[in-house]
Parts: C-alpha cells; sequence; structure tokens
C-alpha cells in the first residue's frame, strides 16, 4: 500500500503556520472558531468519555484536545513534523494528554485495524492527492459500528468566491494559496467515496463562518463547508 498520499507543498504551508497555531487571532483564526462547533458535531453523535479517538490530520491540536478535554483518549497524526511539535508543546502547557504521532494514517491502519470507536478527519480531505484512500484507511481503523465525521469544502461558486476570493484576498482571514478550488469536494462524491469503503452516510450538515462575530453555526446550507457523519456497519450487517 503506498503511503505517499500527500503533496509537499501542502505540508510546508501549514507547517509555516506552526508557531501561530495557537493564537486565536492568527492566521488560523477562522479554525478556532470552527473548532466548538466540529467539537460539538462530533459530540452530539458519539460518547466521547472513554472512546478510542483518532484525530487524522490533527495540524497543531485543536480538536484533538478538544476531544480529550472531553474525556476521550484520543490519538492524533499529521504528516507535519512542525506542527506535530507544536500540539505536543500546547498539550504539555495545557495538561491534555494526546498520543501524536508523525505518520500517515494509511499506516497506522495496517498497524491497528478496528482499533477506534471514532475518527475524524477535519478540513484535510482538500488537501491531499487521493482522498478516497485517506477514506479507506479511516474506515479500516474503525471498529464495527464506529462513526467517521469529516469536514470539507463543497466545490461550487459560492464557496470559491467566500472560501478562496473572499477569505484569502479580501478579509485575508487565511493565507493566500490555501485553498484550490479543484480539490473541494461535493457531498456526491463525499457519498461515492464512502460508499466505496463500506461506509454508510449518515448525516451531511453546512457549517458557517460569520467574520463579523468570529464564531461559526451549524447550518443545512452546505454550499460552502460542511460537516459529514458516516458510519462503519456492525459485523454481519454490512
Amino acid at each position: 500500500m503506498s503511503t505517499e498520499n500527500f503533496r509537499q507543498a501542502e505540508l510546508d504551508k501549514f507547517a509555516a503556520l506552526a508557531s501561530r497555531w495557537w493564537d486565536p487571532d492568527g492566521p488560523q483564526k477562522p479554525l478556532h472558531a470552527l473548532n466548538p462547533v466540529r467539537l460539538d458535531y462530533v459530540a452530539a453523535r458519539a460518547s466521547l468519555r472513554g472512546a478510542q479517538v483518532l484525530d487524522v490530520g490533527c495540524g497543531g491540536g485543536l480538536l484533538s484536545e478538544a476531544m480529550a478535554s472531553a474525556g476521550a483518549k484520543v490519538t492524533a497524526i499529521d504528516l507535519a513534523d512542525e506542527l506535530v511539535k507544536v500540539a505536543r508543546l500546547h498539550a504539555l502547557e495545557s495538561g491534555v494528554e494526546v498520543d501524536y504521532q508523525v505518520q500517515p494514517v494509511e499506516a497506522l491502519a495496517a498497524a491497528r485495524p478496528g482499533s477506534f470507536d471514532v475518527v475524524t478527519c477535519m478540513e484535510m480531505l482538500e488537501h491531499v492527492p487521493d482522498p478516497a484512500a485517506i477514506l479507506q484507511a479511516c474506515a479500516t481503523l474503525l471498529k464495527p459500528g464506529g462513526l467517521l465525521f469529516v469536514s470539507t469544502l463543497n466545490r461550487t461558486p459560492q464557496a470559491f468566491v467566500l472560501a478562496i476570493v473572499g477569505a484569502e484576498y479580501v478579509a485575508r482571514l487565511l493565507p493566500r494559496g490555501t485553498h484550490r478550488y479543484e480539490d473541494f469536494i461535493k457531498p456526491s462524491e463525499l457519498r461515492a467515496w464512502l460508499r466505496g469503503v463500506g461506509l454508510q452516510l449518515e448525516d451531511v450538515s453546512g457549517m458557517i463562518y460569520e467574520p463579523w462575530r468570529n464564531a461559526a453555526r451549524l447550518s443545512r446550507r452546505t454550499g460552502v463547508n460542511y460537516l459529514a457523519a458516516a458510519r462503519k456497519p456492525e459485523a454481519g450487517n454490512d
């Protein structure tokens, strides 16, 4: 199985933000606003206390720490060494226990299949060459009955205007070049990939960032950011 499912330029781009990842007014300011919504979305559908949770593409650890603080036993992986170093340092400072590792999800899937009650993969699929391979690895890592949570960007004109032109070039909420429109993922594409790896899509919800109040909320509108939840069938029910 190939583990080269990344673009070095993408890793370098996010690694350059490592030192200010936890700055709520820094270049990851919108991510800080999205994080409570992401956590609530997961916690509303899965019991986190005592759960074995994997955070794929954890970055500097915003969601990883939040889930650990909610009682989960969190393993978090990323390929950007600088980000994982920042995540480990922040966890030490905050007293939150997270097992941070630098390794590809495909390798972890080969080593620990069926190990996790919950797998999260947030704001990552639109940054890799083969999103379906990431989803396959996530499915392999889930226990039967386990849940996968994904967030990504829809490939719509609205997303291009708001997430790229507006956020990166006009309001400068994100560094220029953060996103590539051709890599955005339609919910129908995500559904097909999930079905292909044996997961059942249970929910798709929009997630709206409101910069004037620096906060985010769930919405029925999925034209820009959206969250999705998919379940691995119980053994014998697939």
